[in-house]
């Protein structure tokens, strides 16, 4: 051993769950609460924004937004996120995860409040501005995930890190229903202000003018919590492993934490120096690191970017279902705010009923029963429900046959919540070395963003079906949804396998985790060995 752990982070191991462990937990989760809102809510307006800016006049059914245009509104935040995780994951290893934290939320704030105020003289440029400003609010929430991963795993004790870890990632789901219930109560409040005919009955005054500020005003408002969470996060000492052992500056790290903790900590300078003389500090592209932790960042990347895969292309039968249980009538039996109502009612059903109850469970067991039973008992129950819709999929096209699916689709969803959508984001902040820690997150956050969009347009494509009557206006012919659910089934199955290259982190400190307690050594077989017996035992 290079010596003793330093005080202070041992002081934050062992610490009791007090006050300022559910401060961090709601700074934190107040960002990732935006983040939900923000990144779900246009799903909310896509069909108002078709009736707006898309009529055709004559036509039997309202104007929809063209594929092209829609793939575009609902894609781009998403590759704003994947960029901001790699780029402010890295910058948060440079600068610190302080000085990091408070510029993505301000890139939230002013690119919601933009978002919402799109402006142009016709349909195309309305949504280039729109797309332009869902990009860079994309970006700063990209850098939610890492920073706030970082800062919760660094502050909390290693005895109920997992859960203060999740519960901030859990806020996800009070974000969506937050944003589903506030789009019920703007559509009621203007449907009642602003009757309108539905469609079938008079196509131009089913879309009242005033239709225009809904979309705008449900955007917008996405900016309020993260204003509202500014001052806090900027009042939030930095971590003191950052201060510690990336930015080398004992003194001030145990004054940071005596604070935090209410209690006397010794600096130890001299240990600092004593532990930085006998650590070879390796980079990220290095084979030190690739020896050390290149399996691990191959097992959360690939189980992130797997899992968002199967995540994300769910929504594509999202749609048939709520049509098949009558959640949502056929579109032109509707005036255009009366059709945002029945979909943010859907939507608000459905995470009350399976995506927030799926979060919870995560948290109330991560740190009982571990990271790596629950990712795998996820991705178990996916593939089994995957499967299940996919094999017998002609027999749950029938009418009496749909509540089944229903059950089906809903499973599927809450054991992706109490899995690895959690756990996926929990895991990453836990196993890398502190200097490259908030990288290592955004990497693995990145690639699950990929994954994001290889499933919500690869597969929205590819569901197609194959007789060319059928494939929705725009789009060339696909495999079909069976096909593509068995596709997803496999995805699944391989999110199984790859989880064996995740280490449990349940318990253990993160130095004890990331190796930074240990002697730097030329590699041995024997320590590779050590390692690899480590990654394979389900729960320490």
């Amino acid at each position: 051993m290079a010596g003793e752990q330093l005080q202070v982070l041992n002081a934050l191991d062992v610490a009791k769950t007090q006050w300022y462990h559910f401060t961090a937990i709601i700074i934190a989760g107040m960002g990732f609460f935006t983040d939900a809102y923000d990144l779900f809510c246009i799903s909310l307006v896509t069909k108002l924004l078709g009736r707006i800016y898309y009529h055709v006049e004559g036509a039997k059914k309202p104007g929809t937004l063209p594929p092209n245009v829609s793939a575009a509104v609902n894609g781009v935040a998403l590759c704003g996120t994947l960029a901001g995780q790699l780029f402010f994951g890295w910058l948060g290893d440079k600068l610190g995860r302080k000085k990091v934290y408070g510029l993505t939320l301000m890139l939230m704030v002013v690119c919601s409040i933009a978002s919402g105020l799109s402006f142009g003289s016709n349909p195309r440029s309305v949504m280039a501005t729109l797309c332009f400003f869902r990009f860079w609010l994309g970006f700063g929430i990209g850098g939610d995930y890492p920073l706030s991963a970082t800062i919760m795993s660094e502050y909390a004790n290693k005895k109920t890190r997992g859960a203060f870890i999740a519960a901030v990632f859990a806020m996800q789901g009070f974000g969506i229903l937050t944003g589903g219930i506030f789009a019920i109560i703007l559509s009621s409040a203007f449907n009642a202000m602003f009757e309108a005919p539905s469609y079938a009955d008079n196509a131009l005054q089913s879309t009242v003018p005033q239709a225009d500020y809904v979309w705008r005003i449900i955007l917008m408002v996405g900016a309020l919590p993260a204003a509202l969470t500014y001052y806090w996060r900027m009042k939030m000492p930095e971590t003191a492993r950052y201060t510690a052992l990336v930015a080398k500056n004992a003194k001030q790290a145990a004054s940071d934490m005596s604070k935090v903790l209410q209690m006397d900590i010794e600096a130890e300078p001299q240990k600092i120096e004593q532990i930085e003389k006998e650590r070879a500090a390796f980079g990220l592209f290095t084979r030190e690191f690739a020896m050390r932790h290149g399996l691990h960042l191959l097992g959360t990347t690939s189980t992130w970017f797997l899992l968002d895969i199967a995540f994300y292309s769910q929504n594509l039968f999202q749609k048939d279902i709520f049509s098949a249980i009558g959640w949502i009538p056929p579109a032109q039996t509707m005036n255009a705010i009366e059709e945002v109502f029945r979909i943010a009612r859907a939507q608000t059903l459905i995470a009350l009923c399976s995506t927030v109850p799926g979060y919870w469970f995560t948290v109330a067991f991560i740190d009982k029963m571990g990271r790596f039973a629950i990712q795998l008992m996820g991705f178990f129950f996916m593939t089994v429900f995957m499967f299940a819709l996919a094999i017998p999929y002609d027999h749950w096209t029938h009418r009496d046959n749909r509540i089944g699916f229903v059950i089906m689709y809903s499973l599927t969803f809450f054991f992706a919540n109490f899995g690895p959508n959690a756990t996926t984001f929990v895991v990453p902040a836990e196993i890398f070395p502190a200097r490259l820690r908030s990288t290592c997150h955004g990497i693995s956050a990145a690639s699950g963003k990929l994954g994001a969009i290889v499933g919500a347009f690869g597969f929205l494509y590819l569901a197609q079906s194959k007789d060319k009557s059928k494939v929705d206006a725009g789009y060339p012919t696909g495999i079909g949804m069976k096909n593509s659910l068995i596709v997803l089934g496999v995805i699944n199955a391989l999110g199984f396998f790859f989880t064996f290259l995740v280490p449990e982190s349940k318990g253990k400190s993160l130095e004890e985790m990331s190796g930074e307690n240990e002697d730097i050594e030329p590699q041995g077989e024997a320590e590779l060995s050590s390692s690899t017996d480590h990654r394979t035992v389900p729960l320490a």
